[in-house]
């Protein structure tokens, strides 16, 4: 057989563990948006088998052989190389698993979901505590199963971030936080922004076609997706051509479902731009996690609560909600853009938002580690508030059960927001000394500049290079913490004159 039809085999292999995998993201999808709840047991099963199913497939032996064949052949080109070589380090590691371990994760994640969506609903832990307490046995095991150097946490951050340690991030979370309380005591003695008018009632039904509208206009494409509400924002991909948005909405917080749809829909256009004919292979998957939220943040933030992007959609703000016919550009820039340390990491300021990543982090750490107990995490997680953050948590649904990272046993995961907005600064700033006149075009209302921008140096080359990699060849250096905190003073400089 020539190498050409080894690799046909092998696309055709990997696009039905595709189809599997895809098949239990849609079920997964079901479950955060419209599962009745009486559905929730036998939809854990069912995700179970699928889950077990795409982990037998991938674990064939066949395929392995296949993936070493094709390892050793002549004639692929860099393209179909690069495939192979990262799908036989995904085999390897896949191989770690039993179907076993891996049907029992997913039943157990399962029920984490739903005890999640009780606690909240009844605003206790102690509610979430026992499903939660068997899936970091389980994500404990896990650590065991993928093997690590130095900390049992290394092995998880590596699945959302290659390469990513607690020795790396201890480091670099250390040296981001003085700059950033340095910054955030300068701004706590300066007059502060009135953004009062914010929290007045903004209809649901407004805010939906509201939210539908802006995603249009950053280029979202309706005909590939769709937008629904959940209990927690989020987007799933189940290929290119369909990627998945939600939001929720507070009828009384302007900024709540506004922001959460530029975040989900950068998340959106970063799947709906991965090479379709990658289905199924490492090059039309997305670089990691940390690079995902690059594209969240960089929408959010340095795009979103820009004043050349507030300039230009007043009238649009005006149109739906004619509430804030008074509000001016700067006044509205400056109210989005107010620092002010809070509750809840999903609407927190970028300066703070940091605080609220580096308690997870600290917070997970010691789970994995075993220095925490799970019945000690709400306590650990006030105090942890109230000594970085200056607040006093009120409750376990402000607290603990605000996030729906560990109900889907994602530990690991929350590092990569404050990654994110770090290489979105750097890449923002690499954009703009490409293109000066890109914030002219942003005030004009015209995004195709960042799309094309973003398709040509991110969205194209999938999983070709790791996060540090694909930094390096977009901006010819590391990941640097000067770039965000140039973005950042910048920024507050506009709205507190310091």
């Amino acid at each position: 057989m020539t190498s050409q039809q080894l690799y046909e085999q092998y696309t055709a292999q990997m696009r039905k563990i595709a189809d599997v995998k895809y098949a239990l993201a849609v079920l997964q999808w079901d479950q955060e948006t419209y599962l009745p709840a009486k559905g929730a047991s036998l939809r854990g099963q069912q995700m179970a088998t699928l889950s077990e199913i795409a982990h037998q497939l991938f674990a064939d032996q066949k395929l392995g052989i296949l993936l070493n064949e094709l390892s050793a052949a002549d004639g692929l080109t860099d393209t179909q190389q690069r495939n192979v070589t990262l799908t036989l380090e995904d085999y390897k590691k896949n191989k770690k698993y039993t179907s076993a371990f891996v049907r029992e994760l997913s039943e157990s994640t399962s029920r984490s979901y739903h005890a999640w969506i009780e606690a909240r609903k009844q605003n206790d832990f102690r509610v979430f505590e026992k499903s939660l307490g068997e899936l970091i046995r389980l994500k404990k095991e896990e650590t065991q199963v993928l093997g690590f150097e130095q900390h049992p946490y290394d092995a998880l951050l590596n699945e959302f971030e290659k390469g990513a340690t607690v020795a790396w991030l201890d480091t670099l979370f250390d040296e981001l936080q003085q700059p950033l309380q340095k910054l955030l005591s300068t701004v706590m003695q300066r007059p502060q922004p009135d953004d009062g008018f914010l929290r007045q009632h903004f209809d649901k039904d407004a805010q939906w076609r509201f939210g539908l509208d802006m995603l249009k206009r950053m280029g979202y494409d309706f005909e590939a997706g769709r937008q629904d509400i959940s209990e927690h924002p989020f987007t799933t991909s189940f290929n290119a051509c369909d990627v998945r948005v939600t939001t929720r909405i507070d009828e009384n917080d302007f900024t709540s479902m506004t922001w959460s749809c530029l975040h989900e829909g950068g998340h959106a256009l970063y799947e709906q731009g991965l090479p379709a004919e990658q289905y199924g292979l490492p090059l039309g998957e997305y670089c990691s996690l940390g690079i995902h939220e690059s594209q969240s943040r960089l929408w959010e933030n340095c795009i979103g609560r820009n004043k050349s992007f507030i300039e230009y959609n007043i009238p649009l703000i005006r149109q739906y909600f004619p509430q804030l016919n008074q509000a001016g550009p700067q006044q509205l820039f400056a109210a989005v853009n107010k620092v002010k340390p809070s509750l809840i990491r999903t609407e927190a300021d970028e300066l703070t938002y940091h605080f609220h990543v580096m308690i997870r982090y600290g917070l997970e750490k010691k789970l994995m580690e075993g220095s925490l107990d799970v019945k000690d995490i709400p306590s650990f997680w006030n105090e942890s508030y109230k000594a970085l953050l200056g607040v006093d948590v009120p409750d376990d649904k402000n607290g603990c059960l605000q996030d729906i990272h560990w109900s889907h046993g994602s530990f690991g995961y929350f590092p990569t927001y404050s990654l994110g907005s770090l290489y979105a600064a750097q890449f923002f700033a690499f954009m703009q000394k490409q293109d000066p006149g890109l914030l002219s075009q942003v005030a004009a209302g015209r995004y195709t500049p960042i799309h094309q921008w973003l398709q040509t140096h991110v969205y194209q080359y999938g999983r070709a290079y790791t996060s540090s990699a694909l930094c390096n060849k977009i901006t010819g250096e590391p990941l640097q913490l000067k770039y965000f905190i140039q973005y950042l003073t910048s920024k507050y400089r506009a709205v507190y004159h310091f």
